[in-house]
């Protein structure tokens, strides 16, 4: 069985400037995913899909592989990290061997564990889906959202639970953006994520931070510290 790993790490984030190879907690962001990948054992191949020789460099030098450029048109703002994941999985399949699954790990992800790819992986053989990837709980129920109005006047999404206790309420689950198991044929043949034919791997939410903004930057860098401060690990 060929198990390989793509990391999507293209060179023109906007909001957080060269994110990807960021410093976080004493390393680039990327090495601590990459980290995991390998202490996870389970993959043949980490193959680091980037446009950009710096990021390339820091993937080889932490022990993955960036064998190929990516083209520019999955380069830009609005490719989907689906093509990009099937591109560097066509690529393997016709440069080495045809992998059985492929995980597409987010670089961004330090909170990422070892224990949480294997998991999946199992998941996913077990279960016979397409995809098994990362979800955890919202933190408070979503049936009690509220909506803003222009003139600053407050409603709710779903009004029908305006005197419904919380506890009574179903628990809903957001995708926690680390890593997405999937098939190689689901890969290539785009099939969506977020569908029945998918299984979810739950985190504990402390560890489904989004980086998406400086202010995410530095809350999730010193959660990440304390974290390692208290058990020596992100657990």
């Amino acid at each position: 069985m060929t198990n390989i790993a793509v990391i999507p790490a293209r060179g023109g984030s906007k909001r957080i400037p060269r994110k990807n190879i960021k410093p976080f907690a004493g390393r680039p962001i990327l090495a601590w995913v990459l980290e995991a990948a390998r202490e996870a054992g389970c993959f043949d191949a980490l193959i680091v899909s980037t446009d950009d020789e710096e990021i390339a460099s820091v993937a080889t030098e932490h022990g993955a592989e960036a064998p190929f450029v990516r083209p520019p048109d999955l380069s830009d703002d609005f490719a989907g990290i689906g093509p990009v994941v099937a591109h560097a999985a066509d690529w393997y399949a016709q440069h080495r061997s045809k992998p059985d699954h492929v995980c597409c790990l987010l670089a961004t992800a330090p909170f990422l564990l070892p224990s949480d790819l294997t998991s999946g992986l199992d998941r996913l053989i077990a279960g016979q889906k397409d995809y098994a990837f990362s979800v955890a709980e919202f933190p408070y129920p979503i049936q009690r959202a509220l909506r803003i109005a222009n003139n600053g006047e407050v409603a709710m999404f779903s009004p029908e639970h305006m005197t419904t206790r919380s506890q009574d309420l179903e628990n809903a689950y957001h995708d926690a953006g680390q890593f997405y198991w999937g098939r190689h044929e689901a890969w290539i043949a785009q099939k969506p994520v977020f569908s029945s034919a998918s299984l979810a791997i739950k985190l504990p939410r402390i560890r489904a931070q989004d980086i998406d903004t400086p202010e995410d930057w530095e809350i999730s860098e010193q959660l990440f510290r304390v974290l390692r401060d208290v058990s020596g690990d992100v657990e």
